[in-house]
């Protein structure tokens, strides 16, 4: 009977109280001082290297499965075409965008974030829109989703983001019980919980959803001023997403429904297209904003977008696996003109995108024909798994060296960012966890409200623990009085206790 009862316990996902607390380490044993945030240089200064607790996190979970990506698994590719609607030299030195006209090759993968390789494509989740240019100046990736923010501003939290999200390693059943008590813990979700339970977490085409680079950049001209930048894909096909009571009509129709459309309507030359726009900002006025505009769990509000480009995708790759499935992104692929801001996430993501993907193709992953850069690539990297290339330098295989003139050009180096403070694991002073998804809920129509209420409800009311789901409501009750109490009547929360848990 004692057994039972701890089996009862293990599959429900309830926990007890009675648990002993442990002391978090490191896989060398050492003890973990902080599990929030990552080592930075200043509150509003770059993640150091010397973190090794946010890297270790970060490799191990990047190693987690073969060959499968973790997360990104399912995907859908196609080639097309990029051309700039100006010259924007005046803003940024990198290529794609230095002269009205101009055409850049890309790749664009689309995919499911959370779910598997085989998972239907109804199922609710961001989806990621992942551009690869392909530049006289290397490959610049813009990886980002359909969705402007995401759920943790700190890489820091991603491996225990994404396990919560994944499927139980008892029952290797996804399970809201599971990624609910980690987001009651994580208030800075309410704004992407907002974005992803609404019906653009459904959506009814990739031709009909628009993308987002998410994190800040820097765009830097060729006198060196810096402006950071964010960056966003309009669909000239309209926004289309499948309301509650369609995702299930479609799936049992068409199981594989985004990828059949995407490839149908290109087929038919029917080609679809986006405009690449950027929010522009200076230092200082990015510095002025009443939110940290470097957290990527908030949008820019009332910033002003400008239009730099048309992509148009008019190919099928002819392998699903040489393209779609052995494409690399990573944020870390980047051009001259273009670096990346001091975005906590994002600098986490510079280095397990790429080491992920090392992991999955291995050293000389670049030698693929997908992955292959326009631009001669002049390096002494060499040998490892798979490596096809010849030795262009003959005996010379390192630098500097009189016999070989092969060497850095200053006009490349990175733009010098003034740092102040001192090195620390601090949260960001100005979260305002709730504020924007407030903004959203206002933003929408009465039936768009209604169907955000019945999705997050849907998952809501197959949480057990009760204090789970009185915390959760309580954050979009803070977010908005009327989100939060028409939620908690359908989800059967006590409306006093949410009030009460939305003032501490």
């Amino acid at each position: 009977m004692q057994m039972s009862k701890i089996s009862l316990f293990i599959t429900v996902g309830v926990f007890s109280a009675s648990i002993q607390a442990q002391t978090l380490t490191r896989d060398n044993g050492a003890p973990v001082g902080d599990n929030q945030n990552s080592i930075v240089a200043g509150e509003n200064g770059s993640v150091l290297l010397q973190d090794v607790h946010l890297i270790q996190k970060l490799q191990r979970f990047a190693r987690e499965r073969i060959p499968e990506r973790v997360v990104h698994a399912r995907g859908t590719g196609a080639h097309g075409e990029f051309v700039a609607s100006g010259d924007f030299s005046q803003l940024t030195a990198s290529a794609p965008f230095t002269e009205s006209g101009k055409v850049t090759p890309v790749f664009v993968r689309f995919s499911t974030v959370v779910h598997s390789k085989g998972s239907p494509e109804t199922l609710r989740d961001p989806r990621g829109f992942a551009t690869k240019f392909y530049t006289e100046q290397g490959n610049w990736d813009l990886v980002g989703n359909n969705l402007p923010v995401f759920f943790i501003r700190d890489s820091i939290k991603f491996p225990d983001m994404v396990h919560s999200l994944k499927p139980s390693p008892v029952t290797n059943v996804q399970d809201p019980n599971r990624f609910f008590d980690f987001f009651s813990h994580e208030p800075s979700s309410t704004n992407m919980l907002t974005w992803v339970y609404s019906n653009l977490g459904t959506p009814a085409s990739y031709r009909t959803m628009n993308g987002f680079g998410v994190h800040a950049y820097k765009w830097i001209n060729t006198q060196g001023d810096v402006n950071y930048v964010k960056f966003e894909w309009k669909s000239q096909q309209g926004v289309e997403s499948l309301r509650p009571n369609e995702v299930a009509k479609v799936q049992s129709q068409d199981f594989n429904h985004l990828t059949n459309d995407l490839y149908t309507e290109i087929s038919r030359g029917n080609y679809p297209k986006w405009d690449l726009y950027v929010k522009v900002l200076s230092p200082e006025e990015l510095s002025k904003l009443d939110y940290n505009g470097l957290d990527a769990t908030k949008v820019w509000l009332n910033v002003p977008d400008k239009k730099v480009g048309t992509m148009t995708l008019n190919r099928i790759p002819e392998n699903f696996f040489l393209d779609t499935e052995q494409s690399a992104f990573a944020p870390s692929n980047l051009i001259p003109g273009i670096e990346p801001s001091e975005d906590r996430l994002l600098q986490g993501r510079l280095f397990a995108y790429a080491d992920t993907q090392l992991y999955r193709l291995g050293a000389n992953l670049f030698q693929l024909p997908v992955n292959r850069p326009l631009s001669t690539v002049n390096n002494h990297n060499q040998n490892g798994l798979s490596n096809k290339a010849k030795q262009a330098n003959g005996d010379v295989n390192y630098e500097p060296s009189r016999q070989l003139d092969l060497s850095e050009d200053t006009q490349f180096k990175a733009v010098q960012t003034p740092l102040s403070g001192t090195v620390i694991q601090k949260a960001i002073s100005n979260p305002r966890d709730y504020y924007q998804a407030g903004v959203l809920y206002r933003s929408m129509s009465y039936q768009d409200q209604s169907d955000l209420i019945a999705n997050l409800a849907g998952d809501l009311n197959q949480v057990l623990d009760k204090d789970v789901k009185e915390t959760m409501v309580s954050f979009f009750y803070r977010a908005d009085k009327d989100y939060g109490t028409r939620l908690a009547k359908a989800t059967h929360t006590d409306l006093a206790s949410v009030k009460s848990k939305a003032m501490m």
